[in-house]
């Protein structure tokens, strides 16, 4: 889905495993932040960058890795 510079993204919970699907800025070149997992509620630490071809990187991160 894109509307605007938000697009949704899927991306593999490093607790439970499960897929989620989260909402991602496109008109930032960097992110970093931290939300719930929709299924098993632990905090997620994302990273999100753009690469030198402008592809979107997403590292989705647990407690002990940030």
């Amino acid at each position: 889905m894109h509307s605007g510079l938000l697009s949704t993204q899927q991306v593999q919970c490093p607790y439970c495993w499960e897929m989620i699907e989260i909402v991602v800025d496109e008109s930032a070149v960097e992110q970093d932040y931290i939300e719930d997992c929709s299924v098993c509620c632990r905090p997620i630490h994302f990273r999100i960058h753009l690469d030198e071809q402008g592809q979107m990187e997403i590292e989705a991160l647990h407690e002990e890795e940030f």
